[in-house]
């Protein structure tokens, strides 16, 4: 039997290629202009800046970084959808380095990032509270955590609501839903709880209440309608 971190891998390998399609459309569209005003205006000062993405993905903000001019380390622990990224940042004549490594346990040296980056990730986590501590461990002082995720602890998934962005098989969707059950994030209201831990951490934080009017608002793009915060927290 699989334990929760092997199942949530084998669900986002099962989810790859689809989801990896749909982030395309993102890209392609006005919601990624969108995406890169909100982080340019977040970031430290600085070219060539660190960035670790944690989560991935389809390579989004792999992407974003690299068309910056930033220097990427994307990482995620489904193989398959490292794969799509990786196929989807040659594709758009981009770079980064691609790792398959648990955001929870992250194989860097401290204070190695200038910038610490995810999306729709920590909702998924086993720990979450560990996660957030790794990734301040490899933060250089004066960098930046953004994380941008919603609160879905209550939430149930539907193709109408849905964790996958799109058309969804039901036995996905039963699977989605007993994963974040089963996850002691999903009995905390966040952001609030996200906040006070990081600056417990000794992190300056500000943040956003919900971006998704203003990043989500592609035709094309299936998009769930719950609230998307977004964080900025000063080391």
């Amino acid at each position: 039997m699989l334990n929760i971190s092997e199942r949530i891998e084998k669900y986002w390998n099962i989810r790859s290629e689809d989801f990896s399609r749909v982030r395309m459309l993102e890209i392609a569209g006005a919601d990624f202009l969108a995406w890169n005003e909100i982080i340019k205006k977040h970031l430290p000062a600085g070219e060539n800046l660190k960035v670790l993405d944690v989560g991935t993905g389809a390579g989004v903000f792999a992407v974003l970084f690299s068309k910056l001019g930033h220097d990427v380390t994307a990482i995620d622990m489904s193989e398959n959808m490292l794969n799509e990224a990786r196929k989807n940042i040659a594709n758009l004549n981009c770079r980064a380095d691609f790792i398959k490594m648990n955001a929870q346990e992250l194989k860097f040296s401290d204070e190695s990032f200038d910038v610490v980056i995810s999306r729709n990730l920590t909702w998924t986590l086993p720990d979450a509270m560990q996660a957030y501590k790794e990734w301040y461990r490899v933060l250089k002082i004066g960098g930046v955590l953004m994380n941008f995720d919603s609160n879905y602890g209550d939430k149930n998934f539907t193709n109408e609501n849905t964790c996958a962005k799109g058309e969804v098989e039901d036995e996905m969707l039963v699977e989605c839903n007993e994963i974040k059950n089963s996850l002691r994030i999903s009995t905390h209201t966040r952001p609030q709880w996200d906040i006070e831990l990081l600056e417990k951490l000794g992190l300056k934080v500000q943040f956003d209440s919900d971006i998704a009017p203003f990043v989500h608002k592609s035709e094309n793009v299936p998009y769930d309608p719950i609230p998307l915060f977004g964080i900025y927290a000063l080391k």
